[in-house]
């Protein structure tokens, strides 16, 4: 095996172009499901700019952003202060173009910024088109028990507990809205009165399970009012019943039937979304929380992908009526079960990606291929991990573990260069102007950002309590900065490892049996391969390997102002104990096959939404205007697809590489 180093190669040919969300998506595009009986009023994002945004796997707190724990009753407040502003952004944002994406993003990171610089394998590279749509990037989820999920069933449960079909239709949209206001405490109404035009016992008991089956925390009566029936809805037991139903603790207990499992299981097909917002969205749709959804992973959002969810209590008849309503949604295989999932349960993920307009011979592509299948590739984090713009979120990080925080405050409010909204260039100009929270806050028309939660702290807490200031921020989301420095560091040493030592284990190398790290002796050297390697990343319950790379992380923390030897932080949060990681990922179930196209919008595989609807596989002629290469590949958790296709291609996957070679097609 021979490994090689990136010395600029990416600029002597065509590059890895990848498109914008910004980039004119014509209206065939987006496809699949329409409304019919539901309108969305918030969910359904607008187009952004996120390059190379892959649909790796983030199980649990190292990789994920979504809101924690921390600073509850700050996004309480949020919450309650900022229902209405999120509206408004997709209209303050088209106002900025003062510069191209490709101009701001010169600021950018690169690989080597972030220690990503070395190949394992020696094939010439070539160039391709990456998610020129987004359809061209397939994700499917593996579960714990290995297999691959799929939507391929759109059946509901038979279950005899379940209302018929009528309650979805039976209420009208004026008296759907009443029940809502009734149901948030949005008016000054008690109580709904529905009259029963067609009073039978049939009627009346629909119009009491609709009720109580899409307004959580209603109850009904039936009540003669001068010779006509009428349903009443009230609340049981005022807003305490309200927030108890609307919560994991127990939403509707009362109306769910024992026999049944507790959480409804479906798989979700999404495009064009991250699982976050997919998950916003529909528990909008249900009007109930979204802390009652569990998933496995979290998955990224320019991609089509597939994966299992669970939600607590809330009907297989309900979540399929969503079909109907919900553009860019399918839900399929249902199933009831006792437990919810768990963060981190799955085995990882299955990838179909598309590479277009390749410049590969067929040779080139066999030798690449052969090469991901038989050595692999470099398990680097990819870029997604270090931000996109010129403060990069491992600097906040090591600020944090430094104890800077003024430094912290400064990294992440201070003006900078890259690609940003106008209305962030415009609140990181006052901050420096006038060191004013309240007044740059004024600035943000959204202040749930990492920004305007940080200035709503300052606000709060003053200038000489940042650490509480910054605590504001919820926990996952300031963790992502110390565990994006852990990635940082681990990146930098990989490529050192590989370079002093090359693709072989020696002794000295650290190994994993079970979970206990082990050195490698001289006289069991030939029992392992370089598959079998870890490195850690820096922490206090780690070890390092006992060669001279033990010696460059000691060096490179110590050039950050930090000790090796003590990783502890006085903030219990931001303590890190560390974890090991393999330098070098074999993908399995590896396949791949060229094909020759003219249209560059005609898809080049089935869906699973495709399939459903019958429709047949794509048919290539021998020859055409452009070739693809169409991978299949699996991956465990945490690894990043974009380095495997790095590795094909040889190519440089950050944004500003991208941008800087391809502004011409950009524009």
């Amino acid at each position: 095996m021979e490994m090689t180093e990136m010395t600029g190669v990416s600029l002597k040919r065509g590059a890895l172009v990848v498109e914008d969300n910004d980039s004119g998506v014509p209206a065939e595009e987006t496809k699949k499901q329409k409304f019919s009986e539901c309108n969305l009023t918030k969910g359904q994002d607008g187009l952004q700019n996120d390059f190379l945004s892959i649909s790796e796997d983030v199980p649990g707190p190292p990789d994920t952003v979504s809101a924690g724990k921390g600073g509850e009753n700050s996004e309480a407040q949020l919450e309650d202060e900022e229902e209405e502003e999120e509206d408004g952004l997709s209209e303050v944002c088209e106002e900025e173009e003062s510069e191209s994406f490709a101009d701001m993003m010169k600021h950018g990171l690169t690989e080597a910024d972030v220690g990503i610089t070395k190949f394992v394998s020696s094939h010439q590279g070539f160039s391709g088109i990456l998610k020129e749509r987004y359809s061209d990037f397939v994700v499917h989820e593996i579960g714990k028990d290995g297999r691959i999920s799929h939507l391929n069933d759109l059946s509901i449960p038979v279950d005899e507990e379940d209302p018929s079909e009528d309650v979805f239709t039976v209420l009208t949209a004026e008296e759907k809205q009443r029940l809502e206001e009734l149901q948030l405490f949005k008016n000054k109404e008690t109580s709904v009165a529905i009259e029963v035009i067609e009073d039978t016992k049939e009627k009346r008991t629909v119009i009491h399970q609709a009720i109580k089956s899409l307004f959580p925390g209603l109850e009904t009566k039936t009540e003669d009012r001068e010779g006509k029936k009428y349903i009443v809805a009230y609340h049981a037991a005022g807003k305490k019943a309200l927030a108890k139903v609307r919560t994991a603790a127990d939403p509707r207990k009362h109306s769910w039937p024992k026999s049944r499992g507790s959480y409804c299981h479906f798989v979700l097909y999404k495009e064009n979304k991250d699982t976050m917002d997919a998950i916003n969205v529909l528990s909008r749709y249900l009007r109930v929380k979204p802390n009652i959804f569990s998933y496995m992973g979290t998955k990224d959002k320019r991609a089509i992908t597939v994966q299992e969810i669970a939600v607590l209590k809330i009907t297989a008849q309900r979540l399929a009526h969503l079909n109907k309503c919900l553009m860019n949604f399918k839900l399929g295989n249902f199933s009831y079960q006792k437990k919810p999932l768990k963060l981190g349960e799955l085995q990882g993920n299955h990838f179909t990606v598309v590479l277009r307009n390749i410049t590969g011979t067929d040779d080139q592509v066999q030798q690449a291929m052969n090469s991901l299948k038989e050595i692999g590739f470099i398990n680097y984090y990819g870029m997604q991990r270090f931000g996109t713009t010129a403060v990069p979120t491992y600097q906040v990080g090591r600020a944090i573990l430094q104890n800077s925080w003024t430094e912290v405050m400064d990294l992440i409010l201070k003006p900078r260069s890259g690609a940003e909204k106008g209305y962030l260039v415009k609140c990181r100009e006052e901050w420096a102007k006038t060191k004013d929270p309240t007044a740059a806050l004024r600035k943000l028309p959204v202040k749930r950002c990492v920004e305007g939660q940080l200035l709503r702290g300052l606000s709060k807490y003053g200038m000489k309590n940042i650490v509480s200031a910054f605590g504001i921020i919820p926990r996952n989301n300031r963790l992502m900065y110390i565990h994006s420095y852990q990635s940082y560091v681990w990146n930098n040493m990989v490529s050192k490892r590989i370079e002093d030592y090359g693709l072989k284990p020696v002794p000295g190398d650290l190994v994993l049996k079970g979970a206990t790290p082990t050195y490698i002796e001289e006289d069991d050297v030939n029992n392992y391969s370089i598959h079998d390697v870890v490195m850690p990343l820096p922490g206090f319950d780690v070890i390092y390997p006992k060669h001279k790379i033990r010696e460059a992380y000691r060096e490179m923390l110590t050039a950050d102002n930090l000790d090796i030897d003590n990783m502890r932080h006085k903030i219990r949060d931001y303590s890190l104990s560390g974890a090991y990681r393999k330098i070098i990922i074999r993908p399995q179930n590896v396949s791949w096959e060229v094909v020759a196209y003219d249209d560059p919008k005609i898809p080049l595989f089935n869906t699973d939404v495709d399939n459903l609807e019958g429709k047949p596989p794509p048919v290539f002629a021998s020859e055409g205007k452009y070739r693809a290469l169409k991978m299949d590949f699996s991956l465990p958790p945490s690894t990043y697809a974009t380095m495997a296709i790095r590795e094909v291609l040889k190519m440089d996957t950050s944004i500003k590489n991208q941008t800087q070679l391809n502004t011409t097609w950009l524009r």
